[in-house]
């Protein structure tokens, strides 16, 4: 199994079996496994973004640590360092949690800033440097950071320079009714249900492959363009002090290459790119003080430029699509 679009479903179907609704949440995280991204997964106290990476992690079979981050964590704590070794008299490396495939960093925002910086080389570079020593990071790597966004106290906020290290900012919100319903008769029936209740269903392997199979997604010049101008008008908003960087643009190519692949689609298409506006945005813009004092949010700031950039139309067709889909056009989903 190395289609994109078979993993996903499979790991869906797994991570379903204990969680309820978290469809879209384990869609962005298989997008940033294929395309090795990391996720900032934020939501209030309750809502599994803990349990979920868990989940994910055993179901992919993805060797993953957890960091409860806290004020006293230290940078050692997380990437490691040379212990003494009385019996030999010598120093033998400790390698932190940090060297997993999937590491769960827990209240990110709990942690000083000087242990968050920790982990701005593993996330760009995907190596980490210990008194001198320079050591790569097993392939996958991927960072899921969590934060609760209603305690603020005794927290630091990431600095814009990590923030834009994330290529996805997903939310965890509160189940509807008929979801919280769900889940109490499943929990009713089994109090001690969680991720040892799953099976792993994908191997490196083929997690690999896939991230193989991405990558070879096409994406049409009009694509490209429309990409172009919903980051250019990011810089251009009169709300915003900071808009998106290079960076930016990048994780929309590579995640919308991605969510057309767990799609079955070897083409990118608009809507493909209109559905990662939020995640792939809503952390990296600073408002100006003129928007903060005013009320207006970042989502409001992502609003109206979604509104106002009109994505490429039905009647492009791009060459290469031809060759994917007998000839059809670059349409919305």
């Amino acid at each position: 199994m190395t289609a994109p679009d078979e993993i996903y479903a499979t790991l869906s179907e797994e991570i379903g079996a204990v969680l309820i609704g978290k469809e879209t949440l384990v869609e962005g995280l298989t997008i940033a496994v294929l395309t090795g991204g990391h996720v900032l997964l934020e939501g209030v106290p309750g809502v599994a973004k803990t349990t979920l990476a868990r989940l994910f992690a055993r179901a992919s079979g993805l060797e993953h640590t957890r960091i409860q981050m806290t004020p006293d964590v230290l940078p050692a704590d997380v990437t490691g360092t040379h212990v003494y070794r009385e019996p030999t008299g010598e120093f033998e490396l400790q390698r932190g949690p940090v060297f997993a495939n999937l590491v769960v960093a827990d209240e990110i925002n709990r942690a000083t800033p000087k242990t968050q910086s920790a982990l701005l080389e593993a996330m760009q570079e995907r190596r980490v440097t210990i008194g001198g020593e320079t050591l790569a990071l097993p392939k996958p790597f991927v960072l899921i950071a969590t934060q609760n966004p209603i305690e603020m106290e005794g927290t630091f906020e990431l600095p814009e320079a990590q923030r834009d290290r994330f290529q996805l900012k997903l939310t965890a919100d509160l189940p509807d009714r008929d979801e919280e319903a769900k889940l109490l008769d499943r929990f009713d029936d089994d109090p001690d249900l969680g991720p040892e209740a799953i099976e792993q269903v994908v191997t490196t392997e083929e997690l690999l492959a896939a991230r193989a199979t991405v990558a070879e997604v096409y994406v049409d010049d009009a694509v490209k363009s429309y990409v172009l101008d919903l980051v250019a008008a990011t810089r251009e908003d009169p709300n915003v002090e900071y808009g998106a960087s290079p960076r930016a643009a990048l994780a929309f190519l590579d995640t919308a290459k991605a969510r057309a692949a767990i799609n079955g689609r070897e083409y990118v298409i608009p809507d493909d790119v209109k559905a990662l506006i939020e995640p792939v945005l809503v952390h990296r813009l600073v408002l100006n003080t003129d928007a903060s004092l005013g009320d207006v949010s970042v989502a409001d700031v992502l609003a109206g430029i979604e509104d106002s950039i009109e994505p490429p139309g039905s009647d492009h067709t791009p060459a290469h699509t031809a060759v994917h889909d007998g000839g059809g056009s670059v349409e919305n989903e």
